[in-house]
């Protein structure tokens, strides 16, 4: 990135679309939020993970103040200092798409405000819950435009996965929320490989140039297969060099080589993601990084619960399997 924030005024609207564009390839990992015993937001911890996250080789960028990162249990201001903690210990060239996540258009338009003033480079804005209760499409596009008015930023679109009941966006409402110019890209994590290809197909016969990121931690290799142009992922701030690899590999058409790493993450994203009670899947994430000796205490907020010994006995199992495919290549 140039000595310009992607959230310098002086930079055209259109521009910061196209140069967000440019820089949503590859693998951007999820970060998590780490907290104390006492749920403490542990700022020392947080500038540790991201730190050693983002200097991962292949890392593209970071996806932080999302699911991943607690981000409803996130008070307005920590929210901006997560924010403000990442620019400050990654500097200006590591691109920052921070979440919001409000159930009020009008806060969701202050958070996106202050994560611009912090540093973000881009914002992707989840629906609130009541959107699974009315699914109405003037709503949703009036709750992306309120937030937009917040900021400068370019906006990245979330798409719920199938088994979230009514949250993922209709054909209709989503070819709405497309043609938004503000819109750079979409969080695709519908989890189902036939709405994934459907959604792509829509958005890209739309807006050919959108980034359309195949992010369901399960079945990359399908999405690089039918086309992605990268992923937010999760699993990237725990084991980030299979995911690079997995990336690289299908990029350079060497299925065999995907095939590998597919296998490798497998298990491991099943054992985060599919497995019953899926709310779990940021406590497990959390759990991971403690067994790995990279987090010190995986307390998560309430009302997530912390797991049972037979979880972490699944994940340790799951993460010797990682590491017995070896060193990429």
């Amino acid at each position: 990135m140039n000595s310009h924030s992607m959230s310098d005024p002086a930079i055209a609207p259109d521009a910061l679309v196209t140069a967000a564009i440019a820089r949503l390839t590859g693998i951007h990992a999820a970060t998590i939020c780490p907290m104390t015993a006492e749920f403490r937001m542990d700022e020392r911890a947080l500038a540790d993970h991201v730190a050693a996250v983002a200097g991962n080789d292949g890392i593209g960028g970071l996806l932080i103040n999302g699911h991943a990162g607690e981000n409803f249990l996130l008070t307005r201001e920590e929210k901006r200092r997560v924010v403000a903690i990442c620019r400050e210990v990654l500097g200006p060239g590591v691109f920052l798409t921070s979440g919001v996540n409000a159930e009020s258009s009008l806060d969701a338009a202050l958070h996106a405000r202050d994560a611009a003033e912090a540093g973000a480079d881009a914002i992707l804005l989840f629906p609130p819950n009541a959107w699974g209760l009315f699914r109405d499409r003037d709503s949703a596009l009036l709750h992306h435009r309120h937030a937009m008015a917040g900021c400068g930023l370019p906006f990245l679109l979330y798409q719920a996965p199938v088994g979230a009941g009514a949250m993922p966006y209709d054909p209709a409402t989503l070819a709405g929320l497309v043609a938004l110019p503000r819109v750079c890209g979409i969080k695709e994590g519908s989890w189902e490989v036939a709405t994934y290809d459907a959604n792509r197909r829509l958005a890209k016969g739309l807006r050919p140039d959108l980034a359309v990121l195949g992010s369901g931690d399960e079945h990359l290799l399908t999405s690089y297969l039918i086309g992605s142009e990268g992923s937010q992922v999760s699993l990237a701030a725990v084991t980030p060099a299979p995911l690079v690899a997995l990336w690289r590999a299908a990029q350079a058409g060497d299925w065999e080589q995907a095939k590998h790493w597919h296998d490798a993450i497998y298990p491991l994203a099943c054992a985060v993601y599919r497995e019953a009670p899926g709310g779990r899947a940021t406590t497990r994430l959390k759990a991971c990084l403690k067994i790995l000796g990279r987090l010190a205490c995986d307390a998560v907020r309430p009302p997530f619960a912390p797991l049972p010994p037979e979880e972490y006995r699944r994940l340790e199992k799951a993460l010797a399997h990682v590491e017995k495919a070896g060193a990429p290549r």
